[in-house]
């Protein structure tokens, strides 16, 4: 039986790194900082970070991550992203700009920058039932925003106005808002746990 603790990616080319890890050494995971193939090959789970969702696209394109990110997504590794992260697992972008690509995997529209630009960031608490009591703090910072989920997403939260901020589908899971800069470890936890499971099915012995 594999007793060890998940070794948990989060993708390091671009964006809110230092945040996700620090996250992920509270809940007691291991953390590997990917920035190549051979080191996404040594995870059971995988953050894609806050950042510039075009930025990431074109360096993991550079650094031959996309299709190993793409074969790991595909393979059922859990995988968690946050704002630009969202993006990069949505199948579709509206308003992506030209030759903007995505990892993909989540069955969801997303529009880039939905809320504004940087001037219009804003925090909220939401209710997220899949995480019980108490509600989330919420910091959305230039936020993505899934304006069409498939029959197979859950959508784990959703603003006052019924707009949808987090989802979830089988292995992945997608947040518009930014849990990481704060002390909400809940969506974090869902992923260390789900890599866990991961671990435990898919290592021998």
């Amino acid at each position: 039986m594999v007793t060890s603790r998940p070794r948990i990616g989060v993708l390091a080319v671009q964006g809110d790194v230092r945040e996700h890890a620090a996250a992920l050494h509270r809940l007691g995971a291991t953390v590997e900082l990917v920035r190549r193939p051979t080191e996404l090959a040594t995870v059971d789970g995988l953050v894609l970070p806050g950042g510039e969702s075009s930025t990431i696209d074109k360096l993991t394109r550079a650094f031959g991550l996309q299709q190993p990110i793409r074969d790991a997504i595909a393979s059922g590794m859990p995988v968690y992203g946050t704002c630009a992260g969202m993006i990069l697992l949505a199948d579709r972008i509206s308003d992506g700009i030209a030759g903007q690509q995505t990892f993909g995997g989540l069955d969801v529209t997303v529009r880039r920058n939905a809320f504004g630009s940087q001037v219009d960031s804003f925090e909220t608490d939401l209710a997220v039932p899949a995480l019980g009591a108490p509600p989330v703090h919420a910091v959305f910072i230039r936020a993505p925003l899934v304006e069409q989920a498939g029959d197979d997403v859950e959508v784990l939260a959703r603003l006052d106005d019924g707009r949808i901020v987090a989802v979830r589908q089988g292995s992945l899971l997608a947040t518009a808002f930014h849990p990481e800069v704060g002390a909400e470890l809940r969506f974090h936890a869902l992923l260390v746990a789900q890599a866990a499971a991961w671990r435990e099915a898919t290592v021998p012995g």
